[in-house]
């Protein structure tokens, strides 16, 4: 296979030759499509080292001048469209990440870690003259992480702990909706008009408990999730046990295949 990108043998090309003429494949249509737009095109991560074979992804990094060229949303439009037409004609596996210059260059400042492990594990298809030079600097010991990148990093950590805890409070919510909805199912299936969720409890004991169709056990479950739902949003309630999620979810997917006995 020929490639009019010249290919560049640097030490760090390691990667096995089926990842290796899949790069220069993508990156000589990229090329002839963007021109002196493609700063720098590198092949990083996984399928880049020698362990590597038959990879579910190969990892490509663009770098895009922004310096020269107004990056305007018609001009992201059909950058977006020509590479997704080069991977089309390539390979599916590829996994393109795109960077202007400028946010190269703050991230190189910072030596932000993402960053770091591009330039560490990343064999350069196309190099306008700045990616390599970086790489050896890495090697050096000469690019090194600011104190603004440290505290940087450091504090997302306590607001993603805080986030990991919400998401499990929005994993309830969504079993709360997956209790109404099949129980508004239940009763539109027994001609019932469901009103609010409020009324869904005192509505399945009235057309289903009473008549002993429904044991009084799954209008309870309504009632506790209806209940558990307004003491979230309210932040009475900020953080369930994992356990009890475990429970929760076991008991809305009881009372889900339960409702969905009253529409056969």
């Amino acid at each position: 296979m020929e490639f009019p990108v010249e290919r560049r043998e640097a030490p760090s090309s390691h990667a096995p030759k089926e990842v290796q003429d899949i790069a220069y494949h993508f990156t000589t249509l990229a090329h002839k499509e963007l021109g002196d737009l493609l700063r720098a095109v590198v092949l990083f991560g996984s399928a880049a080292r020698p362990e590597s074979t038959h990879p579910h992804d190969i990892d490509i990094l663009i770098i895009i001048d922004d310096i020269h060229v107004a990056f305007t949303q018609e001009l992201q439009q059909a950058y977006r469209i020509i590479i997704e037409n080069c991977v089309r004609q390539t390979d599916k596996r590829l996994h393109i990440t795109t960077l202007r210059f400028s946010n190269f260059w703050e991230y190189v400042r910072t030596a932000d870690p993402v960053v770091v492990t591009m330039l560490r594990d990343g064999h350069a298809i196309i190099d306008t003259g700045f990616f390599t030079p970086m790489q050896l600097l890495l090697k050096q010991g000469r690019l090194r992480p600011t104190n603004e990148a440290i505290w940087s990093y450091w504090a997302r950590a306590p607001q993603l702990v805080m986030a990991s805890k919400w998401k499990l409070m929005l994993g309830i919510i969504d079993l709360y909706w997956a209790v109404i909805n099949s129980a508004h199912a239940a009763l539109m299936s027994a001609g019932v008009t469901p009103e609010t969720p409020q009324h869904v409890p005192d509505l399945l004991r009235e057309h289903f408990v009473h008549k002993g169709l429904l044991k009084e056990q799954y209008a309870d479950t309504a009632q506790r999730f209806f209940d558990l739902q307004k003491d979230i949003y309210a932040r009475r309630i900020e953080t369930v046990a994992g356990a009890r999620f475990d429970r929760l979810h076991q008991e809305a997917d009881e009372f889900v295949k339960t409702m969905r006995t009253f529409l056969e």
